[in-house]
């Protein structure tokens, strides 16, 4: 699994109980990873589940689940867009399920996904786009770390602290943008 991250720049990979959180593997990557790590994912064979996005301190993380069929296995990753420009590449031309899910995370919290072919609002009146419902008022938005179960820690980027406040025993650090493999 650690495999399908490696030259992304991941920030945060980990092994999850399945049983506990409903998915086996997590990882956090930068924006401009994003698409790459899409097209790798299709070649594996996941397909996407649900594109949806939590409005915390540190900004928007846009959580992206995908699932494979032959080999049961929910994975699970996520991309931070910051408050003040909530842009993320669409990954719509890769999977065809995203442009759905895209449009109503963008309904939803104000998230545009840049080269998505029709983001245009989904499930919220025209005149009604820019309200953005599920938006928190800022001192109601929890931080990342309080909200995201982190799973056993396979890697960690040393300046990436959103989901490892006070940098766990079990983390691996890397000097490069790498996962450490064992």
């Amino acid at each position: 699994m650690e495999a399908l991250f490696t030259g992304l720049g991941a920030l945060y990979l980990a092994k999850c109980d399945a049983a506990k959180t409903g998915q086996a593997f997590q990882a956090f990557l930068p924006a401009g990873s994003l698409v790459r790590a899409a097209e790798r994912l299709l070649k594996a064979n996941y397909y996407i589940e649900d594109i949806c996005a939590v409005d915390c301190v540190e900004g928007f993380i846009v959580v992206y689940h995908f699932d494979h069929f032959e080999a049961p296995g929910r994975l699970t990753l996520r991309v931070l867009a910051p408050h003040a420009a909530p842009t993320l590449p669409s990954i719509a031309n890769i999977f065809d399920g995203a442009e759905w899910h895209e449009r109503e995370t963008r309904d939803f919290h104000g998230v545009v996904f840049e080269g998505n072919p029709n983001l245009i609002p989904l499930l919220i009146d025209p005149e009604m786009a820019d309200c953005f419902p599920l938006r928190k008022e800022e001192k109601a938005r929890a931080k990342a770390k309080d909200m995201l179960e982190a799973g056993e820690v396979i890697y960690c980027h040393p300046s990436f602290t959103l989901m490892t406040p006070d940098a766990p025993a079990e983390v691996k650090e890397s000097s490069g943008d790498q996962p450490a493999t064992a």
